[in-house]
């Protein structure tokens, strides 16, 4: 090689290094993505773990220990609501700007006090007042560990992370249940001991998020452009949820947020009130009712990963369909057959519904937050607010007509709300995107 070869080699390999290489995507299969993300797994199994307990327990209690009526025990749930929603936009920007990690830890630290407190309630004030304080604290969670899945998950398998995260709650949700009732059953209706077994529950994982979980980086204010891939997936849905910026978006989200209000809603009318329905409707002790609870996590623990692969894969509107026609099938159970075992299928219907929900609503808000990661709470925080209205009002509603109409008509409001939801999730997949 002549030494002009080589003067020419020189200056190409100093031009080539002078050019510098594009950032690499974080990727969970290594650290600190992939041990960050099972972090954030691991709380979501050991927090429903806690919640379970005090979600199958507190209805009971409110209902034949503090004599609530059905519309107070369906008022109790939404006033937790309220407070989220209330304040879940203000938590979203306090998230991007005090960190993911701080958000989480307090909102952790606050839920395992909400536990600590049920156990020293004696009037029905008190159990309003620490619902109140569950609600800040859910408003300071969701945004954050939504913003965090989103930011760890491999881009490509977004709805399979959320799908994951889903499923493991579900499942940890249902054994706390299923776990309550035998011991409320076993202790003879002692309540506080069972509230302390729920905060006990609680401190695992705060200890967990505390010591393992990582600080996302802080990502600057550009715009990020979202790949788009080449499956299935319904593209009205996908481009709505994907404005170039959360201010100057020519798109709109809104209707996307209230189909997911509107589906959310009809699922919550009976989800918040099914103790009440298992052991007054169908007349099954706390232990049944209980043990219903431990069926459903031996199909969602495989069912939530394949929606999430479906969602990925094949079809995103599929998958979000899927609520609806679960909405009206375990309706229907539960109206015609108030058995242990319609009862059982019921609610396991209602989890494959919830199942498939997850992963397809979690894509969509990744998509969004992928526009404008500076913001990606408040992204997360507006989403919530879509699912937290319908949380809101599902369980209000439920509970009024239930006592003022009796369980068929509840469960016939229920079926026709599914059905609209169902229609809606079709007119909204057919459309352009919106105007706000």
């Amino acid at each position: 090689m002549t030494e002009q070869d080589d003067s020419k080699s020189n200056k190409a390999d100093d031009q080539s290094a002078a050019v510098p290489s594009p950032p690499l995507l974080p990727s969970p299969l290594s650290p600190p993505s992939a041990s960050s993300l099972y972090v954030i797994l691991a709380e979501g199994f050991l927090s429903r773990l806690s919640f379970g307990v005090i979600g199958f327990v507190l209805p009971i209690f409110a209902f034949k220990r503090m004599g609530l009526s059905l519309t107070q025990v369906g008022l109790l749930f939404t006033l937790s609501l309220l407070v989220e929603q209330l304040f879940k936009p203000l938590m979203g920007w306090v998230a991007d700007h005090v960190g993911l990690k701080r958000t989480f830890t307090v909102a952790i630290a606050l839920r395992s006090t909400v536990a600590l407190l049920f156990i020293f309630a004696t009037a029905p004030w008190q159990i309003y007042a620490i619902r109140m304080l569950h609600g800040f604290s859910e408003s300071l969670r969701d945004p954050s560990v939504g913003a965090l899945i989103a930011e760890y998950a491999d881009k490509k398998k977004m709805a399979s992370a959320f799908a994951w995260y889903s499923s493991l709650k579900m499942s940890a949700g249902s054994l706390g249940q299923a776990l309550a009732g035998v011991l409320l059953y076993w202790w003879a209706d002692d309540y506080a001991r069972v509230f302390l077994v729920a905060f006990a529950l609680s401190i695992l994982p705060l200890s967990v998020v505390a010591w393992y979980l990582k600080e996302p980086p802080h990502h600057p204010s550009t715009e990020v452009p979202s790949e788009k891939n080449g499956n299935d997936l319904d593209e009205s849905l996908t481009e709505q949820a994907k404005p170039k910026t959360l201010e100057k978006s020519n798109t709109s989200l809104l209707p996307v947020l209230v189909l997911g209000s509107l589906m959310t809603a009809t699922a919550m009318m009976i989800s918040k009130l099914f103790p009440v329905l298992a052991t007054e409707y169908a007349h099954l002790n706390a232990a049944q009712a209980g043990l219903i609870y431990t069926v459903a996590p031996l199909v969602t623990i495989f069912a939530g990963p394949a929606f999430g692969w479906l969602a990925d894969n094949v079809s995103q509107r599929f998958v979000l369909l899927v609520r609806g026609f679960a909405n009206i099938g375990s309706s229907l159970l539960f109206w015609f057959v108030p058995t242990f075992g319609g009862l059982a299928a019921g609610n396991v219907i209602d989890a494959l519904g919830k199942a498939a929900f997850r992963p397809a609503w979690g894509k969509l808000m990744a998509q969004a937050m992928n526009a404008d990661r500076q913001r990606r709470a408040r992204v997360t925080s507006y989403f919530g607010l879509g699912e937290g209205i319908g949380e809101t009002v599902g369980p209000l509603l439920g509970g009024w007509l239930w006592q003022y109409h009796g369980v068929a008509a509840m469960l016939g409001v229920r079926v026709a709300l599914a059905a609209v939801a169902e229609i809606y999730a079709l007119i909204v997949a057919r459309t352009s995107t919106a105007k706000i």
